[in-house]
């Protein structure tokens, strides 16, 4: 049965590519054509940085990554080690003068050996990259842009060139929230270190490529592009992730030209409401917004990030706050995966997988959520009809296929149960009378509609995702 549909959603993924050539707007670039068949649609997958921060082992990552091969025939497939893979000490970043690197003889960053022992010798990431390739995932890392002070102290020489870390480094350029690195300079010396960095990390295997300090404070125009260029010459379809955010709108043409996901808001965390220190609030409230102004912008090949799914258990060690189960209610995560699925966001799991339990394993395996996800060719919000207020959002998306389904998504922002009526042709729908199928309790509506629209209780936080007919 799951052969099945996973063969059904397949299909369709294959037919969101090829309709997506030129849906909307034809795909004519080579760099556009290349990027959309290198993310065709949003990645799935899961990252350590919500439950283990900066200090993952190997051990660690192997039994989660085990834990989402098994998840695989439902599309989640990238398995990625977040920030830090290279400190032999993470647990002392809080005081980052003490921290020990661990780099090759060109100045780039290894895994920490006391942490990922199959790295030993000249191997790198080779032999966890082949494993992750044999459970049938992709394997993916986390980097600072820039080159290790280290390296500059050292002045190493860069491999495959005539340059020297003295030459690449901007030291007037540091990331402000993470001491590893200087800036690179715009030259062919900063060209030759980011060819370097990148072909080592096609040589491991590499499948995506998270970088960090460099879709917003600060945003790195040159670097971007030197990582994109470096990523082209070694011919390996490596996804570029681009963070943190939120990216600035007037840089979405080319961030699409150069990348494949962009974050469009700062670290998304465990709270309706977040408090964040580097600017705007960050909890799942104001996805609502950075989504809608980013929906025009999602195709085949570039996929704007809302960042990760923070579930279940975050522990041991998360990158924020300290080991807990998240802070989000049942329904606000069916409210979080039903805006991230029908609004095209990549996927992508926070949750300490080896301590799935049953509610978030539903979650994650709701074929229909995925689907709609993976295949969606028109999406956008809805105004509120008038009389609504501002405590409820609307959702609409079409998917592709010889079958196309509707779907119509209903958020309330309220922290109080409301009663949400409203007429078809206010929801972005024909005025004639429609069916419509609970997608979360998987069953036909009738009490609910009404001669030309619909009438539904929402639950604090919670949402009702229908598919229309």
């Amino acid at each position: 049965m799951i052969a099945s549909k996973w063969k059904e959603l397949s299909a369709a993924i294959l037919i969101q590519i090829l309709a997506g050539i030129c849906l909307g707007t034809c795909i004519t670039s080579p760099i556009v054509a290349q990027t959309a068949s290198m993310a065709p649609t949003p990645p799935m997958g899961w990252n350590s940085y919500d439950a283990y921060g900066l200090t993952v082992t190997e051990a660690q990552y192997k039994a989660n990554a085990k834990v989402l091969a098994d998840l695989r025939t439902y599309g989640w497939q990238y398995a990625v080690i977040d920030e830090g893979w290279f400190l032999q000490n993470p647990q002392d970043a809080e005081h980052p003068e003490t921290l020990k690197y661990t780099l090759d003889a060109n100045g780039r960053l290894t895994p920490a050996l006391n942490r990922f022992p199959s790295a030993a010798g000249d191997a790198g990431f080779v032999q966890l990259a082949n494993f992750t390739h044999s459970l049938g995932l992709k394997f993916g890392i986390h980097i600072i842009r820039g080159i290790p002070k280290e390296a500059v102290r050292n002045n190493l020489p860069i491999a495959g060139s005539s340059y020297h870390a003295s030459d690449v480094a901007d030291t007037s350029d540091t990331c402000p929230w993470n001491p590893d690195n200087y800036g690179v300079k715009d030259s062919a010396a900063g060209q030759a270190w980011y060819d370097s960095l990148v072909t080592q990390y096609a040589h491991w295997g590499v499948d995506f490529l998270k970088v960090d300090c460099i879709a917003d404070h600060p945003y790195k125009a040159g670097e971007i592009r030197m990582i994109d260029s470096a990523i082209q010459k070694t011919g390996r379809p490596i996804v570029l992730s681009l963070s943190p955010g939120p990216t600035g709108l007037d840089h979405a043409a080319e961030v699409a030209e150069h990348a494949q996901l962009t974050r469009i808001a700062d670290d998304m965390w465990d709270g309706w409401t977040f408090p964040n220190p580097q600017g705007p609030d960050n909890g799942l409230l104001s996805a609502f917004d950075n989504l809608a102004k980013w929906a025009p912008y999602a195709r085949p090949g570039f996929w704007p990030d809302a960042d990760m799914l923070p579930w279940g258990s975050l522990t041991p060690h998360p990158g924020s706050g300290p080991p807990r189960q998240s802070r989000l209610t049942q329904d606000e995560q069916r409210t979080q995966f039903t805006l991230w699925a029908i609004a095209r966001s990549p996927l992508i799991l926070g949750m300490n997988l080896i301590q799935l339990d049953e509610f978030n394993q539903s979650l994650i395996t709701n074929k229909e959520l995925i689907t709609l996800n993976q295949t969606v060719s028109d999406s956008h919000p809805v105004t509120a009809p008038s009389g609504e207020g501002a405590s409820n959002r609307i959702w609409i998306a079409s998917t592709t296929g010889p079958k196309p389904k509707h779907y119509l998504a209903v958020f309330n922002l309220a922290s109080s149960r409301v009663k949400f009526s409203a007429a078809w042709r206010d929801l972005g729908l024909s005025a004639s009378p429609h069916n419509a199928m609970d997608v979360w309790a998987g069953k036909l509506l009738s009490e609910e509609l009404t001669t030309d629209g619909l009438s539904i209780p929402l639950a604090p936080h919670g949402c009702v995702l229908l598919r229309i007919e």
